[in-house]
């Protein structure tokens, strides 16, 4: 399973000989194993490292299962390094060969499906999911007093008397309540426990507005959805509307901070747009969270001296008059320094409003 800790070694990994870094797409949907056998091959001819060819190969042949949808493999021979992470999520397919590890991709995936957090609520108990990466890591539930329905006819009729319809329902509420605010707690030390970046909510639409309500303020702020859905559905189910629900919130908050990020940009706040300008920014630490496209590349520069980034073709580094050389993608090695430094990546999708404006900007520290 991949976690922050295992992005952040790939981050960290100082390669004194060459990266590969693979990703293989594995989708049933896309073909069978052997279909996926003569993609990775096809692909292993694009790397010049016999021994890695070697070591990539002996993975797919004794290790993998071929029981996800994806894997990302990374090896380094020279320095008998090598790292492999299937994904229930498909990735497509490509191979980089560089100085790191290739991790846009894995950024963005962590992104987008990393540690949702699913509530399924009724008047007696409720259910608890940990879903990361499109899969099941862990589940627990929790069950309350049971809630008894008075017929009609029977006791007293005087109001708010035990034995009458309104005593009895009056208890009947308030076994309910204490039902949702003990699962409530309950919700909120599974979810701390478990780093739960955004939580959604199952069940009727009166249980679950009193769940949320019930819910500390700082997990109600982290809900980014509700559905109808019965107490007795099947992981899978869950997890099915799970992605879809976290995959419209996604793309709703996307276009907000874009909205935010365009405006703030042109009232000259804290805010760039365009490569060379978010690049200055990264330059001088300046960048909170950067925004990109998911897939974008674009070359620069890059001295080999003092690391500094542009756009701009020079002969030599304005800061330290350095060696300077081409790159093939600048939008990868601003992504690692921004998390390397602390800051956050946004990988957003299919943003036009993002792509008038240069396929990439960045809210500023300062």
């Amino acid at each position: 399973m991949l976690t922050d800790q295992d992005l952040r070694e790939l981050l960290d990994f100082q390669a004194s000989s060459p990266v590969v870094s693979l990703y293989l797409n594995t989708d049933p949907s896309e073909g069978n194993k052997e279909t996926h056998r003569r993609h990775l091959r096809a692909l292993l001819r694009q790397v010049e490292s016999a021994a890695d060819e070697e070591v990539i190969e002996r993975y797919f042949e004794h290790e993998f299962d071929w029981s996800g949808r994806s894997v990302a493999v990374f090896s380094c021979a020279g320095q008998a390094w090598f790292r492999s992470f299937p994904l229930a999520i498909p990735l497509r397919s490509r191979v980089r060969v560089s100085d790191r590890p290739h991790v846009k991709p894995l950024a963005d995936l962590l992104d987008s499906y990393g540690g949702y957090g699913v509530a399924l609520v009724d008047k007696q108990g409720a259910r608890f999911f940990y879903f990361h990466l499109g899969e099941l890591i862990e589940q627990e539930g929790v069950m309350g007093e049971a809630v008894r329905h008075t017929k009609r006819g029977g006791g007293s009729q005087a109001a708010g008397r035990r034995g009458g319809i309104a005593g009895q329902t009056n208890y009947t509420e308030e076994v309910a309540e204490r039902n949702l605010r003990e699962a409530a707690e309950a919700a909120a030390r599974f979810f701390s426990d478990k780093n739960v970046r955004r939580v959604l909510i199952g069940g009727t639409e009166e249980n679950v507005t009193l769940f949320r309500n019930l819910l500390p303020k700082a997990w109600q702020s982290l809900v980014v959805g509700t559905f109808p859905m019965s107490m007795t559905a099947s992981h899978t189910e869950v997890l099915e509307r799970t992605m879809q629900i976290g995959e419209e919130a996604e793309r709703r908050q996307e276009a907000k901070w874009v909205e935010a990020l365009i405006t703030a940009a042109a009232k000259g706040k804290n805010a760039v747009l365009g490569l060379e300008d978010t690049l200055k920014a990264l330059n001088n630490g300046r960048i909170q969270t950067l925004f990109i496209l998911e897939g974008d590349r674009q070359p620069g520069y890059q001295c080999s001296q003092c690391s500094h980034l542009t756009s701009v073709e020079v002969s030599s580094c304005p800061y330290c008059g350095g060696q300077v050389k081409s790159i093939p993608d600048a939008v990868e090695l601003a992504v690692r320094q921004v998390m390397q430094s602390g800051g956050e990546v946004e990988v957003l999708r299919q943003n036009e409003t993002l792509a008038a404006k240069g396929r990439i900007g960045a809210m500023l520290r300062y």
